[in-house]
């Protein structure tokens, strides 16, 4: 009787899953590698993946468990996904049969397997399709030399591309040309949030279901309900799908025959999963497309910085550096764009300064220009102004003309906190260390880390002051303030102006998001208030005007990365203004970019002045090598979580004592940090610590956390470690 092993989702940091990675179980036949089934686990009956056969087991046969059954009419995962699901386990510290079953659709693992039978049987509910058609464009000479390079190179290939440069034409391009030369090739086309880039999704429809069928392009997102997922895996799994739009769960679709690897926006840290396995998508996407000899395409106008130092140029780094692992390529230009010059805006008036020429967007007018820049300072303003005088002006004549704005503030509800002047009482959340956001629409307290919500009390619960003041600013705010300051601003056919905002809170319910939408592109709507949701990926035609509104909290952040990320959200968000040409230019008006701040000569927005991605990227370079920071070293954090912080830490330190005290591969390149708590150190009554470990060399960490996860299984069952909620180690991570 043949006995297998099975890959199957055990507790986590369990006796099993500490003991071995798989199980043996005895089978009435023989099963492929890769072959699905449902095998007993303690009382209950889990999906498992077989691994292959047990030659080692020495016990007798009968004392194993049978195998209960195998999901017939699916055929065995394929070699190259086994290869890939080994690899994200063993990189990011996980269970193999964690990796495994979690890489497959809840479908297929919540339904037995006669249940999954009849499934198969009948229709699923067909995933939302785009019926419009589209037709491919004459590519711009910047396109052509970029497909070209495509084409004539093995990659990976970093694509920097201007916002509206036409990146997605390139995309389109290259899916269009395998296709054409390989009939049975696959592509997978990754975004980092579906509901952020419906154009997108829609785009590849359009162009490619008239020429092979509807079920020739599917979506694979979170969204969608368990029946849309499992037709969707089942035909990327069968081949029948040729195209696979999906978020970062989709790295690990099961596609035979994939070929060709797209990353739009791979600067987006939304491709890092952040709970359970905490893989990068983006990264393993790098590492499919070499295992399966496929070009994978990186695309952003504001790369990340490991992506642009992997994309180096030969000499970079000195006369011996070699260069990055990536090509990059370069379209600066806009398609169907315009708007020159930059200015600064104080209190007195406005100065024009000049734009330099030194990235993508950076041109000084026509096609391909960047929108002209504005800087409020906002310390030359009347305290407690939301909108400046000019700005305000600067919105009215957009609405006056038909045209419309957009208005950036990253932070939902009406105000951070309630505060009373009298006794200094904040309306903190009782479960986490963290305020309640004050919405006023439906007068609550909410916290964001928690989701805990309470009605907003009549006075303070301290003191009883009745004069509790909003603190801060949160888009509700804004809706209504500017709902207040253009009540009487007329559009052109004289209605008054009309303001809508878009965040999670406004599109919570099904369908809300695509409704906002589809009013923003009617032309419905005049300025629309928005958090990043509408700072990427949206292709507003009539927008000239963008406005970030308070973005200086994102400079007082610790996590080293902050000025990365608000470069890279502020010139996205400055990217969706002015993307009709034919349009600003039938208005006459000007595309610009205002920036309302309280420190207008910090590097980020001086950089930004410019447009200047490269100049901002060496600058931030320079300094993460000066201070050995990734790309320059590799990082994992362990973190424990707890009922108080002393348990947390005391984990941590048990855990880095035992490290030092005995010999550990990798360990004379590795440096153990002291745990500390997180930023927001309780959420919902649980105390949260964590210990940076870091070494120049990846390899070396990776031996070190190999060979530390037996000693930290250990510690969690030590009774001394007892009031332990969880641990994790985090690879790479993308928040310190």
């Amino acid at each position: 009787m043949p006995l297998l092993l099975v890959a199957v989702h055990t507790p986590a940091h369990s006796a099993i899953s500490a003991a071995s990675e798989l199980l043996s179980y005895r089978s009435e036949q023989l099963l492929p590698r890769g072959s699905l089934v449902r095998v007993p686990l303690g009382k209950r009956e889990v999906l498992g993946v077989v691994w292959g056969e047990d030659d080692s087991y020495a016990g007798e046969a009968s004392a194993l468990k049978p195998i209960a059954a195998v999901l017939e009419g699916i055929d065995p995962m394929p070699e190259n996904w086994l290869r890939l699901v080994q690899f994200a386990a063993r990189y990011y510290q996980r269970s193999l049969g964690e990796m495994a079953i979690t890489a497959l659709p809840p479908a297929l693992r919540d339904l037995t397997a006669e249940q999954l039978t009849r499934r198969l049987k009948r229709k699923s509910q067909a995933a939302p399709t785009n019926t419009a058609t589209d037709t491919a464009l004459a590519l711009s000479p910047e396109q052509a030399v970029v497909c070209a390079q495509i084409d004539a190179n093995a990659g990976p290939f970093l694509l920097f591309g201007s916002t509206g440069s036409g990146k997605t034409e390139v995309y389109l391009h290259q899916a269009a040309q395998l296709l054409q030369r390989d009939p049975t090739a696959q592509v997978l086309v990754m975004v980092p949030e579906i509901n952020l880039t419906p154009q997108l999704e829609a785009r590849f429809q359009a162009r490619f279901t008239a020429q092979l069928g509807e079920s020739a392009v599917v979506s694979m997102h979170s969204g969608m309900t368990p029946p849309q997922r499992l037709k969707s895996w089942l035909a990327a799994h069968t081949g029948q799908a040729r195209i696979v739009l999906g978020t970062r769960m989709a790295i690990f679709a099961s596609m035979p025959q994939l070929q060709l690897i797209i990353v739009d926006e791979e600067h987006d840290p939304s491709y890092k999963q952040q709970e359970g396995a905490r893989y990068s998508a983006r990264d393993l996407a790098i590492w499919r497309g070499h295992d399966l000899n496929a070009k994978v395409i990186l695309g952003s106008a504001t790369p990340s910085l490991e992506s642009w130092w992997a994309s180096r140029p030969a000499g970079t780094a000195g006369p011996q550096d070699a260069g990055g692992r990536y090509l990059r390529l370069a379209m600066p230009s806009r398609i169907g764009a315009a708007g020159v010059g930059a200015t600064g805006v104080g209190a007195t008036g406005v100065g024009a300064t000049s734009l330099g020429v030194a990235s993508p967007g950076a041109t000084e007018s026509g096609a391909g220009a960047m929108p002209r820049l504005r800087m409020v300072d906002m310390r030359q303003q009347p305290r407690r102004t939301v909108f400046s005088d000019a700005l305000l002006q600067a919105i009215t004549e957009r609405v006056e003309r038909g045209e419309q704005a957009l208005v950036l503030l990253n932070r939902r509800g009406f105000a951070p906190v309630l505060f009373c002047g009298d006794c200094g009482w904040k309306s903190d959340c009782p479960h986490c260390s963290a305020h309640q956001v004050f919405h006023k629409n439906d007068r609550t307290l909410r916290c964001h880390h928690c989701g805990y919500t309470q009605r907003v009390p009549h006075a303070c619960p301290s003191c009883g002051n009745p004069d509790i003041l909003p603190l801060g600013k949160g888009t509700e705010q804004l809706e209504e303030e500017l709902e207040r300051l253009l009540r009487n601003v007329q559009r052109p056919d004289g209605d008054p102006a009309r303001i809508a905002r878009i965040d999670a809170d406004t599109t919570k319910a099904k369908g809300a998001l695509e409704e906002k939408l589809a009013h923003m592109h009617a032309g419905d709507v005049d300025v629309l208030v928005g958090t990043q949701m509408v700072a990427k990926g949206h292709d507003f035609r009539r927008v000239t005007l963008v406005a970030a509104v308070q973005p200086d909290g994102a400079l007082m952040s610790s996590d080293f990365r902050a000025p990365e990320r608000l470069f890279s959200l502020l010139l996205q968000a400055a990217g969706r203004a002015g993307r009709d040409a034919a349009y600003v230019a039938a208005q006459g008006s000007k595309v610009e970019m205002w920036l309302q701040t309280l420190q207008p000569d910090h590097a980020v927005y001086q950089a930004l002045r410019r447009w200047d991605f490269a100049g901002f990227a060496a600058q931030q370079l320079a300094e993460r090598r000066d201070a050995a920071m990734p790309p320059f070293a590799h990082q994992a954090i362990i973190r424990a979580d707890a009922r108080t912080q002393e348990v947390a830490q005391g984990f941590l330190r048990a855990a880095a004592a035992a490290a030092t005290s005995q010999p550990m591969p990798g360990a004379e390149d590795v440096f153990v940090y002291p745990p500390i708590p997180l930023a927001v150190q309780r959420v919902a009554n649980v105390e949260r610590a964590q210990m940076l470990i870091e070494s120049p060399s990846r390899k070396a960490l990776q031996q070190f956390l190999r060979a530390w996860q037996p000693t930290l299984h250990w510690l969690r069952s030590h009774p001394e470690h007892k009031a332990l909620v969880r641990w994790l180690v985090d690879v790479d991570p993308q928040a310190i």
